[in-house]
């Protein structure tokens, strides 16, 4: 006697798979939803509200109206001589801040690479620990360095033979004041990635180059600098993009861009179109010119980045 076994428990229990498999493929992308929320309400929706700002001429009151104005707001800026001083100032921002982040992060990460034990993990905090300080209470301390009645600094300089009097309202010097403040926070995080780049290369490399004779100077140049270039390139990135970010604090609590706009840069500058002068339609159309500038800026560095950078393969 011969049973027949029908197709339908096997059809119905393939069917019953189908929607797990579908949400099975939907569930990885339900763990991006809240970022993406996130970014959509507080990155990219100001940017078009921005955006939309930078046509009209609004004095940030609400019961005023908004003019429409076109482009004029956008022609004001790039006539305005405060822009083109802010540009000058954070430009030397960034050139300076170089130095803090990238060469000095490199010397301090090569000599101090042999160092073991607590005495590195002390180290290691003695340098970043500066980086974790809030800009409020750093520029509080610097103010207090600084003050020209009873300052440690101005003490110290006294005894080699130099007044620094108020460097804060002095218009050649206030300009190297927020440069060492602003460096001397951002050193931590540099020596931090540099040290963990430096820590990812394969010592097997420096071990067979110094079998064939290499010297350490020959080792550092043609290998670990090479090797580095990943991690160099994106602390070059960082410190081109957010420069004027890490200065303004300080700024506007030490210096509020003076003497005479020679410590200012352009973020300051949009907080003074809009909070200080209340024109909302002039501080959005330098926000939107910073923005593409900054951004084909990011592009043409990433784009140079696939090129210059040398990867362990």
């Amino acid at each position: 006697m011969f049973v027949q076994l029908t197709p339908e428990p096997v059809a119905a229990a393939a069917g019953a798979t189908r929607p797990r498999r579908r949400w099975g493929a939907v569930t990885p992308y339900l763990y991006l939803v809240p970022a993406v929320v996130l970014l959509i309400v507080w990155i990219y929706a100001p940017l078009v509200q921005t955006f939309g700002l930078s046509f009209v001429d609004w004095n940030l009151i609400p019961t005023n109206p908004r003019t429409f104005v076109g482009l004029d707001n956008y022609a004001t800026v790039l006539t305005l001589p405060e822009l083109q001083q802010a540009l000058g100032n954070t430009a030397l921002y960034i050139g300076a801040f170089m130095i803090f982040s990238l060469v000095l992060p490199v010397i301090i990460a090569l000599v101090s690479r042999g160092i073991q034990g607590k005495a590195k993990t002390f180290y290691q905090a003695l340098i970043f620990v500066p980086f974790l300080i809030t800009p409020v209470a750093t520029s509080a301390v610097w103010r207090w360095l600084f003050d020209e009645n009873g300052g440690t600094i101005p003490k110290i300089a006294a005894t080699l033979g130099w007044d620094l009097g108020n460097v804060f309202r002095d218009p050649g010097m206030v300009m190297g004041a927020v440069i060492l403040i602003v460096g001397w926070q951002l050193l931590g995080f540099g020596v931090l990635v540099v040290s963990a780049g430096i820590a990812g290369i394969n010592p097997d490399y420096a071990a067979a180059a110094s079998l064939d004779g290499a010297t350490l100077r020959q080792i550092t140049w043609r290998i670990t600098l090479p090797l580095l270039s990943p991690s160099l390139v994106f602390l070059a990135l960082m410190t081109i993009l957010l420069s004027a970010q890490w200065s303004y604090p300080v700024i506007d609590i030490l210096t509020q861009g003076g003497p005479g706009g020679a410590s200012t840069n352009i973020y300051y500058l949009l907080y003074q179109f809009g909070f200080r002068n209340f024109d909302a339609g002039l501080a959005a159309a330098a926000g939107t010119l910073f923005f593409i500038g900054f951004g084909l800026i990011a592009m043409l560095f990433v784009e140079l980045s696939e090129r210059l950078s040398f990867y362990d393969n």
